[in-house]
């Protein structure tokens, strides 16, 4: 049976060969697999994809992996999903196929897929980095590895020079300053101003709706509830139509370009996943990253994320003296949730009584006014900011 999805295959790189010839150009198409078993919404939910993939978009040829259906689309048979997968495994492994667009789909440790949607205030493209799979098992090392497979996809898409934004969430401030400790190390992005008027890199709710960055920085459970959101809101949260899906599976030796869509996708999501797809094949994504991960390695990436998330795994054990209650009502942000106890103690090791708050951005610190600035080279010399 694959034998005559071989020869198909054949004869049709021998149309592009005839088609080559008559418009003077020999640039190859590329092939884009889909499996069209599992959807929620049928077999023929995903057949409608791959015909307005093929009716909208000329530069790429979808490959349907699944049942005999109608239409002019080479199909690989499969019986199941499961079937599905390995056949779509073995293509790309044969070089068959140069992506392929699937759904719930295993990928190992260390590999996470990044998402795009277009977002409502202004209609602009936002890379979600990453929406599933897990990158880390620690949630800080996971971001910050993150931040670097979503660059390698938007300069896949053509974005020279990506903005970073990390979203409020837990873990952000220290992303950060593991980020800009990597940038001064040699490794080269750029952060993006959130549009509120106290700017700074980590995004809030607001950077979202607008589509700030070009690369949003987050947890994948995060990133997949935020993915839904963008996807459905306007359906009623079963059918996904805007977007482009939960995007490759990225990681820094990952070597197959496998594209996530929900089980829930509709198709014209699912049309717009395949080109996504197609357009991270046809500029090498996979290179890209590996090349982006050598650079970032070559700044100390490794060496920098171990220092920042291992250093103070037992301050919160250690027992310290609190000093003399003051009142406190100067507030130092950009320390994260995760380490506002530790940086607590670290200022009363200081002599200097503090207390944790919530302020409209974010965890803060809360002091005495005439300690602020001393409180704030404490906390910059225990490595609790940048």
């Amino acid at each position: 049976m694959i034998e005559n999805d071989v020869k198909s295959m054949i004869a049709e790189v021998f149309n592009d060969i005839a088609e080559g010839v008559k418009s003077g150009s020999f640039k190859k198409k590329v092939r884009i697999g889909l499996t069209i078993l599992g959807s929620e919404h049928g077999v023929e939910e995903m057949v409608k994809a791959a015909e307005l993939a093929k009716n909208k978009y000329e530069d790429f040829e979808v490959v349907l992996i699944g049942p005999k259906v109608e239409g002019d689309f080479t199909i690989v048979e499969a019986n199941t999903a499961e079937e599905g997968h390995k056949k779509m495994v073995e293509l790309l492994e044969q070089g068959k196929i140069d992506g392929c667009v699937t759904q719930h789909f295993d990928f190992p440790i260390g590999v996470s897929t990044i998402g795009r949607v277009i977002t409502p205030a202004k209609g602009r493209d936002l890379i979600i980095s990453t929406t599933t799979g897990t990158t880390s098992t620690n949630r800080v090392e996971g971001m910050v590895i993150n931040a670097i497979s979503g660059i390698s996809v938007a300069k896949a898409l053509g974005i020279k020079n990506p903005k970073v934004g990390i979203l409020n969430i837990d873990g952000a401030r220290q992303v950060e300053r593991i980020l800009n400790e990597l940038k001064s190390s040699g490794y080269n992005f750029e952060f993006c101003e959130s549009l509120r008027a106290d700017g700074g890199s980590v995004m809030r709710g607001n950077d979202l709706l607008a589509g700030t960055p070009d690369v949003m920085v987050c947890d994948s459970l995060t990133g997949n509830l935020l993915i839904k959101i963008f996807s459905s809101f306007s359906t009623g949260g079963n059918y996904e139509t805007i977007g482009a899906g939960y995007g490759p599976g990225v990681g820094e030796n990952y070597d197959k370009l496998i594209n996530i869509v929900s089980r829930a996708s509709g198709a014209p999501l699912i049309c717009e996943a395949l080109k996504y797809c197609a357009v991270c094949a046809k500029n090498k994504l996979l290179d890209l990253a590996r090349e982006e991960f050598k650079q970032a390695n070559k700044a100390g990436l490794k060496e920098i994320i171990s220092k920042n998330t291992k250093e103070k795994a037992n301050t919160s054990k250690e027992e310290v003296k609190m000093p003399p209650k003051k009142v406190v009502t100067y507030a130092i942000a950009g320390i994260d949730i995760l380490e506002l106890e530790d940086a607590c103690k670290a200022l009363w090791k200081e002599g200097i009584y503090s207390e944790s708050g919530m302020g409209c951005t974010g965890p803060i610190v809360l002091v005495n006014e005439e300690e602020g600035e001393k409180a704030n080279e404490a906390l910059i010399k225990a490595g609790f900011k940048a």
